[in-house]
């Protein structure tokens, strides 16, 4: 198979490398790719928000799938416009990719399906708004209603707080994604992820994992995209499973189906888990990042046959296998993320550290020559597998530590809630 996979981050790096791993591979190509995935794939300097050059790409190249990383292409619905010049593809459709595009819409399925989530409100201007804060008070969440590279969520502790964030919103800060808001109900409890992936009708569930959002130790800090994460989350047990899936999952991909707008792809279920049950976050319609690194490293068949089989509707025919470990990633990011950081930086021995039960996958690198430079906020995912929670993490911080980057920072805590 010849594959075009879209994307620049952690995520893609981590399923460039699964891929390279099955028979079937021929060619792969990413676009645009990073300082990690070009050691052993092209990268390619496509515009992926053009999607006239990427079907003429695709085409050309004699392309038999595209795998689809980032959930801002998906939104603009790249995945119609592949499918359109039959081309098989991984990721949902433009309206489905709504699932993670608009808070406002999953709110709407979540009603029309019984689906368990935060009580809410949502809003199209500020003093609406700020009245509903100041009859609820806090603490509370605000969600920008559109994509906002995963910043777009405040959990605040007070009404002044979140009334900076509505103020925020409003503002332009997230741009169109906070053009509409919508005001949830503070769920108490522990978080876990949750993936399923679809083919419109069969499903098949991954190892539930857990992230960590806030940029600081002991859960401090701004959100950000995700500093780390582990599975499988001993927080999610067989029986927790069984009924996210049957509360949440298969409603969703149900009503998303009865609708005339199957899902196919991959669906993120972030969910909270309370005192009455699994409670559903947010829906992202990709895999996650950096979940998706340690699945990587525990997914014990071959990625492309289940990627393939998603895509032409035959999911059916695979069943995944699993490793009986742990794994666990720690997010390298640069000095002053989630805000303002600098680029360019060296980073040293970042390479020459991947083994059998440690890899380091990039997110956010670049090469110049011999050098490997830092090219974004969230740059390098250090992956370690064990038999344990702490001999993984043991494995990831050893990693850690012996890389040069006085420019960048981590959580020293990923994993804490297992342990």
């Amino acid at each position: 198979m010849r594959v075009l996979l879209i994307g620049s981050g952690g995520r893609e790096h981590a399923l460039a490398w699964k891929m390279t791993q099955s028979e079937r591979l021929e060619k792969l190509f990413v676009a645009p790719g990073n300082g990690g995935t070009q050691t052993f794939a092209e990268n390619v300097a496509l515009d992926v928000a053009n999607h006239s050059a990427v079907v003429d790409f695709s085409l050309r190249e004699q392309i038999d799938l595209v795998v689809v990383g980032p959930e801002v292409p998906l939104v603009a619905g790249i995945s119609d416009d592949l499918r359109a010049a039959g081309i098989a593809v991984f990721g949902p459709s433009k309206v489905a990719a709504q699932l993670e595009g608009s808070k406002a819409f999953t709110k709407a399925l979540c009603d029309e399906m019984g689906i368990p989530t935060a009580a809410y409100a949502k809003f199209d201007a500020l003093e609406p708004a700020l009245a509903y804060l100041d009859q609820h008070g806090a603490p509370i969440v605000i969600k920008a209603d559109g994509l906002a590279a995963g910043k777009g969520v405040t959990v605040a502790e007070t009404l002044e707080h979140a009334k900076e964030a509505v103020h925020d919103c409003f503002s332009g800060t997230f741009g169109a994604a906070g053009a509409e808001v919508v005001i949830e109900e503070c769920l108490i409890g522990e978080e876990a992820s949750l993936f399923a992936i679809c083919d419109g009708e069969h499903t098949i569930l991954l190892p539930a994992a857990q992230d960590h959002k806030r940029a600081f130790d002991d859960d401090k800090g701004p959100n950000t995209g995700g500093m780390g994460a582990y599975a499988p989350a001993p927080v999610m047990t067989d029986a927790l499973i069984e009924r996210a899936h049957r509360e949440i999952v298969a409603p969703a991909i149900k009503g998303m189906a009865a609708r005339g707008t199957p899902f196919s792809g991959v669906l993120f279920t972030g969910l909270m888990i309370t005192e009455d049950g699994p409670k559903l976050i947010e829906f992202n319609t990709r895999f996650g990042d950096p979940e998706t690194q340690v699945l990587m490293m525990l997914l014990d068949s071959d990625l492309l046959d289940i990627l393939e089989a998603t895509a032409h509707g035959s999911l059916a025919s695979v069943s995944p296998r699993w490793k009986r470990e742990i794994a666990l990633t720690v997010v390298l990011a640069a000095n002053g993320y989630p805000g303002a950081y600098e680029k360019n930086s060296v980073i040293g021995n970042a390479d020459g550290l991947d083994g059998e039960t440690v890899r380091v996958f990039h997110a956010g690198t670049v090469r110049d020559g011999d050098a490997l430079l830092a090219n974004g906020g969230r740059v390098l995912n250090v992956t370690a597998i064990g038999e344990s929670v702490s001999e993984a993490r043991e494995r990831a911080y050893a990693a850690v530590d012996a890389i040069d980057w006085p420019d960048g920072f981590c959580r020293r805590d990923i994993g804490w809630r297992a342990l």
